[in-house]
């Protein structure tokens, strides 16, 4: 747990700050270490005054104990120990912050993240521990906050950081920028995570694809793309990086580019999740003149067994096929997408298909499988299936289905007016 381990690492500048503490006061003459001291600081420009640490001797023997107990993860035992030395007397602020502490990294390794929250604000509002630790702590708190979606509390808690710190860390900024992005809060989102990135020398890549979709979120899809370009461009060989940026451009409708990106990601062979090659086909669907270039992508999918063969990989492949004056191809994948299909919508349109070809015992069965199976309008198939009747010169068949037609408001004109200009009303 990357929270957990983080709060460990905080509890260790704990157990050094409660032992070198006696050397620190004796040092408080040295000017020049207490200069050194505080450039180092964490945050050197906190507005709140470093409390004055003064352990009570009479509890360090317990205090070591509660820190051996955390290390060996005998949880149970540490948290009674806990709460017998807030219960003392002597227990000071310094004592009970280290006690709350430990106590929430306990509920942090549980996975309890709200008891932890609440043991670790106790362990700030008894306010014994240096500047350091003490925001440290509310940072950890801001992180669970988020992990458990509690994106209001965590906004407090970041703004409080920040403010109470006078801060520019770009790691703190970056989390600020992630609870406004939470809270739709995109244009202060943005600024906070564009900070961030400006003050570290090597901003996290999670730092520019959360600024990427809080553009994108922002309907500034040029924005969301110039992050996504230079973020593939620094990761040309990282599949998320690519699909990312195919589907910034898909986003504004750049679909041209859109696909180069993910034909490159095809030949790099990284094309190996289903949904990469919808994504691809779909895009070129949706482009004017590229029903080829579906076609091949479709095939090619089904060929490698990543796209997996079902009545809408079918469809769109018969719709591919139709659209470039291939309909014995487009026939051949309607009819694969029939016997995939719950329902007669496939067999409906093979059945279109078919009649268009003059194959009409196979449109009449087609049709008649759609009216099984169940259509959204039935009265398209009844009309289809009287037009196959007539192809087949069984008038009997075309009046019965042209009836049958006139029930539904889809084809109840169109019907009528035939069965009456031809007597059959």
């Amino acid at each position: 747990m990357k929270i957990a381990h983080s709060l460990k690492a905080v509890l260790v500048l704990l157990v050094l700050s409660l032992f070198v503490v006696t050397q620190a006061s004796a040092a408080r003459g040295d000017r020049k270490e207490k200069e050194s001291e505080k450039k180092e600081a964490l945050y050197p420009n906190a507005t709140r005054a470093e409390p004055e640490i003064k352990p009570v001797a009479s509890l360090n023997k317990q205090l070591s104990k509660l820190y051996d107990l955390n290390e060996a993860e005998k949880f149970d035992e540490v948290l009674p120990l806990g709460e017998t030395i807030l219960a003392h007397k002597k227990a000071g602020p310094y004592e009970k912050s280290i006690v709350y502490q430990v106590m929430g990294f306990v509920y942090i390794d549980k996975d309890d993240y709200p008891t932890a929250i609440e043991y670790l604000q106790k362990a700030l509002d008894a306010n014994g521990l240096p500047n350091d630790t003490h925001y440290q702590i509310m940072n950890q708190i801001a992180q669970m906050q988020m992990a458990e979606e509690q994106y209001e509390a965590a906004e407090k808690t970041t703004a409080r950081l920040l403010s109470e710190t006078r801060s520019e860390r770009p790691e703190l900024l970056a989390t600020r920028g992630n609870v406004l992005y939470r809270l739709e809060r995109y244009d202060e989102a943005a600024e906070a995570l564009k900070k961030a990135i400006a003050a570290s020398p090597e901003p996290q890549e999670s730092w520019n694809q959360l600024l990427m979709a809080t553009y994108a979120d922002q309907g500034k899809p040029e924005e969301a793309a110039k992050i996504a370009e230079q973020i593939a461009a620094r990761t040309p060989n990282d599949k998320k990086a690519m699909m990312n940026l195919a589907a910034v451009y898909a986003q504004s409708d750049q679909y041209d580019k859109a696909g180069e990106v993910l034909e490159k990601v095809r030949a790099q062979g990284m094309m190996t999740d289903e949904r990469d090659y919808r994504q691809l086909y779909a895009i070129y669907l949706n482009s004017e003149g590229k029903e080829a270039q579906a076609i091949d992508v479709i095939n090619d999918g089904l060929a490698k067994n990543v796209l997996k063969p079902s009545s809408d990989v079918y469809i769109a492949l018969g719709q591919a096929y139709y659209f470039t004056d291939k309909p014995n191809e487009a026939i051949d994948a309607y009819k694969k997408a029939a016997q995939y299909a719950t329902d007669g919508e496939a067999s409906l349109n093979l059945a279109r298909m078919l009649s268009n070809e003059d194959r009409n015992a196979e449109a009449k069965a087609a049709a008649q499988e759609a009216l099984k199976k169940g259509v959204k309008k039935p009265g398209d198939a009844w009309m289809v299936l009287g037009r196959a009747e007539f192809g087949l010169d069984n008038r009997a068949g075309l009046v019965a289905a042209y009836k049958e037609a006139a029930k539904y408001p889809e084809t109840k004109q169109a019907a009528e007016e035939w069965l009456r200009k031809n007597g059959s009303k």
